[in-house]
């Protein structure tokens, strides 16, 4: 019997996700050497209404966990969703470290049936992609969090038209890094006023304004305590792989404000490029765009969070696999990236400077011919 490219290929993925799975469950210390530890030592803080942000305290639960950094892991996540941390406090080092394995890879199943359901449920394997693409690879070893990211984006281009109240709650976990989707925020809500759909804005309010209160109890000094992290941390001095970095570093290095101007400018597209389709905007079609410009353009980044591009990688997919176009484009690029993945490039490294850039041209090649209908309709 003739074995199918599509059952190689599933195969490859399922045993690239069960070696990121080993690597990060039976390797020593398992929890204190991967990022899920800054999350479990800010629940701890947090449930016993310490300062989640207070490094001496966090690095001596770190340490007790089997960190073996010289400075603590402190998140740089704004307080309000620390929220999503706070059940982290109630389990040992141990405990929430599978706990967070399984929400992790529970988040990502869902993500992809998701995203192969809002394609049709198609007979093709390709949705088995997701599972070996490198950033989300990345986030399993490391234990980040892109993943719960990735989840939220999913569940709203799922619901968002069905149910859009909890279609706008899901998108909480974005908030752990809200730079990163800071033009797909404008469009949201010129969207929503647009077609006067304020049920998503509510959902996504009734969320934070509900983290809120539950993170300010927990620790009523919470925004005081991120305000005077932030201040020490200067997080803007480390260097990170963007293009927006780099943009500093060759004009002038003390120039921080230069880092936020590729999101300004991509603000302005976005509203453009909005208004040029509002008539017939989709998330899944026009959003995904959206979604690859932030990407790029986005000021602080790492390797791990790319796995948010998710839909719109697999969306070109399965473009392309319509269209008859070669997917050898996209194979390249993927190899290359989990060539560096599993030889240990380091997510700070420059080496990852390029796939940002490298997914938006795979999405542009794949969908050429769907965005060129779509200009047509429009100008119709």
């Amino acid at each position: 019997m003739k074995t199918s490219p599509l059952r190689v290929l599933a195969a490859g993925c399922m045993l690239a996700i069960g070696a990121a799975i080993f690597v990060f469950a039976v390797s020593n210390d398992s929890a204190g050497q991967k990022d899920f530890i800054e999350y479990w030592a800010s629940g701890q803080q947090l449930a016993h209404r310490a300062n989640p942000y207070d490094g001496e305290a966090v690095m001596r639960l770190e340490r007790s966990a089997g960190f073996h950094g010289g400075r603590a892991l402190i998140t740089f996540s704004p307080p309000v969703v620390l929220v999503l941390a706070l059940p982290l406090g109630l389990m040992s080092a141990k405990i929430g470290v599978i706990v967070w394995l399984l929400l992790i890879l529970s988040a990502l199943v869902g993500s992809i049936r998701m995203i192969r359901a809002l394609h049709g449920d198609p007979d093709n394997r390709l949705h088995l992609l997701g599972y070996c693409f490198a950033p989300v690879l990345a986030c399993l070893m490391a234990g980040q969090l892109g993943i719960f990211m990735l989840f939220g984006i999913v569940v709203f281009l799922r619901f968002y038209a069905s149910w859009p109240f909890w279609a706008g709650a899901a998108l909480l976990p974005c908030v752990l890094k809200p730079h990163l989707f800071t033009p797909v925020a404008v469009v949201l809500i010129v969207w929503s006023v647009y077609r006067r759909q304020y049920r998503v804005m509510g959902g996504i309010l009734t969320v934070l304004a509900a983290g809120c209160v539950l993170v300010t109890y927990a620790d009523p000094a919470v925004w005081s305590q991120y305000r005077q992290m932030m201040s020490l941390a200067q997080p803007m001095e480390l260097f990170i792989p963007t293009l927006s970095v780099m943009l500093r570093i060759l004009i002038d290095q003390d120039a921080h404000w230069l880092q936020f101007l590729p999101e300004a400018w991509a603000c302005l597209w976005a509203v453009w490029y909005f208004q040029s389709r509002r008539v017939r905007w989709d998330w899944n079609r026009e959003g995904l765009l959206v979604l690859l410009v932030s990407a790029v353009c986005t000021p602080y980044a790492f390797f791990s969070d790319e796995a948010i591009l998710v839909p719109a990688v697999l969306a070109a997919a399965y473009w392309a696999y319509d269209q008859d176009r070669s997917l050898i484009p996209f194979g390249a690029v993927a190899g290359i990236a989990l060539f560096e993945v599993f030889f240990g490039v380091q997510m700070t490294s420059p080496y990852f400077l390029w796939t940002t850039p490298a997914w938006l041209a795979w999405y542009l090649y794949a969908t050429r011919t769907e965005r060129q209908k779509t200009v047509t309709v429009d100008a119709v």
